[in-house]
């Protein structure tokens, strides 16, 4: 029997093919298979995008390593976003590129945690966040979301639960599994407590781009004297650009922690994709009013689902934000994965187990609605209203 490393042998295998594993067993009874099941951009990435991708991976110039932190056209392009978002001097010293957001986790918690060591996150949790910590051989402990508070976390909860040795905590917002949304006062009051405790806050943003308002800043923390010293942003292109398959996030945080992200990086893939960091530093410019069209596709989706849940009243819509919904299914102790494995084969809808994300989400499935269309999303209101679980 061979010898693995038990720390990432313990681990279940990735959760999203066996999802789309049950979709196959569905005969299409009920119409074409809903797939809520992924966070990806139900719509394609504009041309010009796919011609700039086109002409930079035929570009001799990119087939070569690049910089470790990351093209200076793209760092430059992406500081240049940030600084106008939020209103601060974020500079292109202050970015690392990364392939994919996933990627600028590992890249932070490498950074700043040893195995031993303990980050806390919230309860549901994003699960690659969780099996990463797992895998480096970093403890993690859990801060519980109430649903009757729509999943925020609680300050009190998160100050009781930084005790020394926690080195890190890690959030999402706009949340993956919920959607929840953190106010801009919520996160100012979590980084404070984060500081007074020593530390880090480690926020993904990789939604962002699909809050309501293009112009309010989701939070003011890049605008906080020092926080450099206590705050790392991540984010991913992928959502955005449409270009998931090309792997490319970013990390926003003080010259000192890009410079420990570099040594990490120079030994996990020495540089993010390049073609696509040349397509993207055009892109970031040049499709703005693209990507504001496309918010609003996204709201329109999420008011979609809003209006089918509102009809149904045993199926509770518990969270909604950017791309994501957290509904809590109408069967009562009957677990999550089971009624997600009977969704796909019996009705044809593709979701994630509350389960995946953490214990006591049991009873709550995640729709990944920007996966859908408007007229799509509509048809979830027949097929939820009718499915019934075989015996019960």
């Amino acid at each position: 029997m061979p010898h693995f490393n038990p720390l990432v042998a313990k681990l279940s295998p990735p959760p999203v093919p066996s999802v789309l594993a049950w979709a196959q067993a569905y005969d299409g009874a009920k119409g074409p298979l809903i797939d809520l099941s992924q966070a990806v951009p139900g719509y394609p990435a504009h041309p010009d995008m796919l011609r700039w991708l086109g002409e930079a991976a035929a570009a001799p110039v990119y087939t070569g390593y690049g910089p470790i932190e990351g093209e200076p056209e793209l760092r430059s392009a992406y500081a240049d976003q940030v600084a106008t978002l939020y209103g601060a001097p974020i500079a292109a010293g202050n970015v690392h590129i990364t392939s994919g957001c996933n990627q600028a986790f590992i890249c932070a918690a490498m950074a700043i945690a040893s195995a031993g060591d303990t980050v806390l996150m919230t309860n549901p949790y994003y699960f690659n966040q969780e099996t990463t910590l797992a895998m480096l051989g970093i403890n993690v402990e859990l801060a519980p979301c109430d649903a009757g508070a729509g999943f925020l976390p609680e300050v009190d909860t998160i100050a009781s639960a930084l005790r020394p040795g926690v080195r890190a905590l890690a959030l999402v917002s706009p949340n993956n599994p919920t959607g929840a949304v953190y106010p801009a006062d919520l996160l100012q009051r979590i980084y404070e407590v984060c500081r007074a405790n020593g530390a880090w806050l480690i926020l993904d943003e990789t939604y962002r781009d699909f809050l309501p308002d293009a112009a309010v800043a989701p939070h003011r923390l890049l605008q906080t004297e020092g926080w450099q010293d206590g705050f790392i942003g991540l984010y991913s292109f992928s959502k955005s650009f449409c270009i998931p398959g090309h792997r490319l996030g970013a990390i926003t945080a003080g010259p000192a922690v890009v410079e420990q992200m570099t040594k990490i990086m120079d030994n996990l893939q020495i540089c993010a994709p390049r073609s696509a960091q040349a397509a993207v530093a055009k892109a970031i410019p040049a499709l703005a009013d693209w990507r504001l069209a496309n918010r609003a596709e996204i709201a329109a989706r999420a008011n979609a689902l809003k209006d089918v849940m509102s009809r149904l009243p045993q199926w509770k819509l518990q969270a909604i934000g950017a791309y994501f919904a957290y509904v809590r299914h109408p069967f009562r102790d009957i677990d999550s994965q089971f009624v997600a494995e009977k969704l796909a084969k019996l009705a044809g809808i593709v979701c994630l187990p509350g389960d995946y994300f953490g214990e006591g989400q049991e009873s709550y499935l995640r729709f990944a609605f920007a996966n859908a269309d408007v007229p799509t999303i509509m048809k979830l209101e027949e097929r939820l209203s009718g499915f019934a679980l075989p015996g019960i």
